[in-house]
């Protein structure tokens, strides 16, 4: 189920957010260059979508990114990273284009998370579902 289609100043869509109601999971589709408010408005809208949910899981998928989103890194680990935890995250599998700049972004974030919940990266999208999945029935 879509939940949400976010544009950036120029009407690019930079985010869809949708519930994967069978999953039980969110999923984040990040498209494109991003600054670094559509890294903040976007995170914060995955969020609400977390907190809407009561989703123990997510799926971020950057795969279609293109750029790095370094200027973001400290903001997520001062105030997404512990409201997501709050909000009942406990697995988050972030899908990575290894290809594009955006990736040695993902490897700063994860190094960030500190155990507020588990994270890991994948290059395959079927990798990171399987292993949702395997976190769910734990």
């Amino acid at each position: 189920m879509k939940l949400q289609e976010l544009k950036s100043s120029t009407g690019k869509t930079y985010l869809t957010i949708h519930y994967d109601e069978q999953n039980k999971w969110v999923y984040n589709d990040w498209i494109g260059y991003v600054t670094p408010e559509n890294v903040k408005q976007g995170s914060l809208a995955v969020l609400e979508a977390i907190k809407q949910h009561s989703a123990g899981c997510g799926l971020n998928d950057n795969r279609h990114l293109v750029g790095r989103w370094d200027d973001s890194v400290e903001w997520i680990e001062d105030v997404w990273i512990p409201a997501a935890a709050e909000a009942g995250l406990q697995y988050y599998a972030h899908v990575a284009n290894e290809d594009a700049f955006a990736a040695a972004s993902s490897s700063n974030m994860l190094s960030r998370v500190q155990g507020r919940f588990e994270m890991r990266i994948f290059g395959d999208i079927d990798e990171a579902r399987e292993w949702l999945t395997a976190c769910q029935q734990k």
